[in-house]
């Protein structure tokens, strides 16, 4: 009922922004006939413009949790630098007395006894007390080293984190632009219309709607599509007829009709959705309860972590509203869509990926 009301308001507004215009037109100094299409694709674009400043404020918020546990990792860090450095103080001095009493010749004296005993088991002590006194040597300019050397990858880690540190502000200032300047545009074009509190108040209940029912239901398609991925290798086996093998090298050809039924077995969310292969594109399509979503994409193999095939989010589109690229992200982050060849047979690796002739092929081979 919520989404009807909704759309019935953009009706509205629609209405009231033509009625203005052709009101307009007698005092124009070159009118133009009214076009219902401009008009619609101008307020599309204010109402993606409200919903990227709220996905974007998202991403602020993130980032400034990320930036500030990384700050109090930092924090931490430097505290046991400076217990460290102490250590590594003590360590030098014991290190230091061992290296001056080779130097001032003070090791020589035990050699000298144990050159000149006078009974095997005098000899025998010696040679005990001895090897007690060259271990500790060795032990102190052991652990000396091994403290400068573990000193040195911590400060080269630190140094790593203020560069991440570094990356993570400069994020910050980026997102923060882009708000300021989708702000500004949306001031701009809201500027001097008559029906501007009617426009904002159609992009906070669009932004509304989204927040309260729209984010839960496009992860939840995200959520449904990871578990049904995890299950697509086991499928791959019971169904070698997609499976092509020559030599050493496979190719696997996924319809997307066998897609569709695959993804319709594993949760029946998918009885209201589609997916169609297009020119090197997946497009997910689908309507329920009056929300629509449209999921375009495309895979590439990728080797780390693993070896796979690694979908990747090039546009959202919820009602018709295309969400911004931190959204995306943000999804492809939290959602693994990925396929991993590894998980058929453990010796294969995929090696390319396209969309041909309405099949998902994924070329694999042997890896020796």
């Amino acid at each position: 009922m919520a989404y009807y009301a909704f759309r019935g308001k953009i009706a509205l507004i629609f209405f009231m922004i033509g009625s203005l215009m052709i009101l307009q037109f007698p005092v124009m100094a070159a009118p133009e006939p009214f076009s219902p299409s401009t008009s619609d694709e101008q307020l599309m674009e204010l109402m993606e413009k409200s919903l990227s400043i709220v996905e974007i404020d998202k991403e602020i918020t993130r980032i400034q949790d990320q930036k500030a546990a990384l700050e109090q990792e930092m924090k931490l860090k430097n505290k046991l630098l400076d217990e460290q450095e102490l250590l590594i103080a003590d360590k030098r001095e014991a290190a230091g007395k061992v290296l001056r009493a080779y130097y001032m010749g003070e090791r020589d004296l035990l050699i000298r006894a144990l050159l000149s005993f006078r009974s095997l088991q005098s000899w025998l002590t010696s040679l005990d007390y001895i090897e007690i006194i060259f271990s500790q040597d060795k032990l102190a300019i052991d652990s000396y080293l091994d403290g400068v050397r573990r000193l040195k990858d911590e400060y080269a880690a630190m140094e790593a984190k203020k560069s991440e540190l570094n990356t993570m502000e400069s994020r910050l200032q980026t997102q923060r632009n882009r708000v300021l300047a989708l702000e500004n545009q949306i001031d701009g074009e809201l500027a001097g219309r008559t029906d501007a509190d009617r426009l904002r108040l159609l992009m906070s209940e669009l932004t509304d709607y989204w927040e309260t029912a729209g984010v839960e239901e496009v992860e939840n398609y995200f959520r449904a599509l990871s578990k049904a991925m995890q299950k697509l290798p086991g499928w791959v086996q019971d169904n070698k007829n997609y499976l092509e093998i020559k030599g050493f090298n496979y190719t696997l050809r996924v319809p997307q009709d066998a897609l569709n039924t695959f993804l319709r077995e594993q949760d029946e969310r998918f009885e209201h959705f589609s997916f169609t292969f297009s020119e090197g594109k997946i497009t997910a399509q689908g309507t329920k309860d009056g929300m629509e979503i449209s999921v375009t994409g495309h895979y590439t193999v990728e080797d780390e972590p693993q070896n796979g095939i690694i979908f990747h989010v090039d546009e959202l589109l919820f009602n018709g509203f295309a969400l911004p690229d931190t959204t995306r992200r943000s999804l492809e982050d939290k959602f693994d869509l990925g396929f991993y060849p590894g998980l058929i047979i453990s010796f294969l690796k995929a090696t390319a990926v396209d969309i041909i002739d309405g099949e998902l092929v994924v070329k694999l081979k042997v890896a020796l």
